[in-house]
């Protein structure tokens, strides 16, 4: 604040200071000490006025029409344009939720006419009137987000969302903006509120379908998950990847990284062969229809195909964990994957050995000992075999060195 709203009044000229008000996120985040990312102004100013002033006006297809400017320092600066000050309430009354809508002029006063600092202080999330979730349906997963973070609906609020059937409203809601929401809430402290939340308003089959399956599916056989059904052990991998890593990639691939189960023939339940092979296609299949990032896709599509595997890992032989090790470091998922593997066991034992696999699977030719010349005179059909059998006995000596052991037959 202290640095904010001297920067504020050296941007709007004097005479407009009682025309600008901070509002939204930004004076929530005040109020709790927090860093925000952006700042969001209501102004009572003139098109002309704003333009003059460096601002440009934005209208987006999915949101209001804003004005737009960025500052080095301080970011991006977003001002919605009302006629008059008289029409702040309206503009309050339009946002999300009541600790979403409170002001503060640029003296520093605070303006709270729907009581957010009361819901604020109780961290409750209170709709701001009962168009908030048919004037954009996306606050519903918003709602669930800020659940997530260990707020809690208003009776009120619940009862809006219960109110109605969403089918119709969700299937034209751009994708992109639910899957901001999703990895948003994959970051705060109780990421699977926001599944459950849907499962338990039935909101957002349209968007996710994958989670309400899983909540028909057996997870496997009962001696092995006794959990039951597939959302609630991919909720328990979840919240176990979730206590041990704050990043949004693990904890997206540990929800997801059964997702080739939803492939297995009924008949065939509670097994399910080969879902880990079926879970590749899979996963870069549901990425791309959410719209996620490739680093995402990738990240579970090996996720998935690799951590039967992984599950396996002290079995394995040495070559295999090489190869293993070698796509891991190629997909991007070095820390992921042994982190999904010790959340998917309920005794959580861990890759022994893991981090000295994944070094010598990058070590090159020269620190592995291979000559080049012997190396050039072999046959290419046999180049990648030799290698691998150098990389396996460079492994079995450091394994042997680590913990006393002979490697693994090969």
């Amino acid at each position: 604040m202290t640095a904010i709203l001297p920067f504020l009044k050296s941007l709007f000229p004097q005479p407009c200071h009682d025309r600008v008000l901070l509002v939204g996120g930004m004076v929530r985040d005040m109020l709790l000490a927090r860093e925000s990312q952006d700042i969001d102004l209501v102004a009572a100013l003139p098109h002309d006025e704003l333009c003059a002033l460096g601002f440009r006006l934005v209208e987006p297809a999915s949101s209001p029409t804003i004005y737009f400017k960025h500052h080095p320092e301080f970011g991006a600066i977003e001002v919605t344009r009302i006629g008059s000050m008289d029409d702040l309430i309206n503009d309050l009354l339009r946002r999300d939720f009541t600790v979403n809508a409170m002001a503060m002029d640029l003296s520093g006063t605070q303006l709270d006419p729907l009581g957010g600092e009361y819901d604020l202080r109780e961290s409750l999330l209170r709709a701001c009137s009962n168009r908030t979730f048919t004037a954009d349906p996306l606050r519903i997963f918003r709602a669930f987000r800020f659940e997530a973070d260990g707020w809690r609906m208003t009776p009120e609020t619940v009862a809006l969302i219960r109110a109605q059937e969403w089918s119709a409203a969700l299937t034209t809601l751009p994708t992109e903006r639910f899957s901001s929401e999703m990895l948003k809430s994959l970051t705060r402290k109780r990421p699977e509120r926001f599944f459950q939340l849907m499962i338990e308003f039935n909101v957002g089959a349209e968007i996710l379908p994958e989670i309400f399956r899983m909540a028909q599916i057996p997870a496997g056989p009962l001696q092995h998950h006794p959990e039951g059904d597939l959302f609630s052990h991919s909720i328990q991998v979840l919240q176990r990847v979730a206590s041990m890593s704050d990043d949004p990639l693990p904890r997206f691939c540990a929800l997801f990284h059964d997702l080739g189960k939803l492939a297995t023939d009924p008949a065939l339940y509670p097994k399910h062969h080969g879902h880990d092979f079926a879970g590749f296609s899979m996963a870069v299949e549901f990425c791309n229809r959410l719209c996620l990032p490739a680093t995402y896709r990738k990240a579970l599509a090996w996720t998935s195909s690799l951590h039967g595997k992984a599950n396996k890992w002290d079995e394995l032989r040495n070559s295999t964990q090489l190869k293993m090790a070698e796509q891991a470091v190629k997909s991007g998922i070095v820390n992921i994957l042994p982190l999904v593997s010790a959340a998917d066991k309920s005794e959580k034992t861990s890759m022994t050995g893991w981090d000295t696999v994944v070094r010598i699977a990058g070590m090159s030719m020269r620190e592995i000992g291979i000559d080049q010349e012997k190396l050039e005179a072999l046959p290419v059909k046999d180049l990648a075999a030799f290698i691998l059998q150098k990389r396996v006995e460079t492994l079995a000596k450091s394994l042997k060195h680590i913990t006393g052991r002979e490697n693994r037959p090969e």
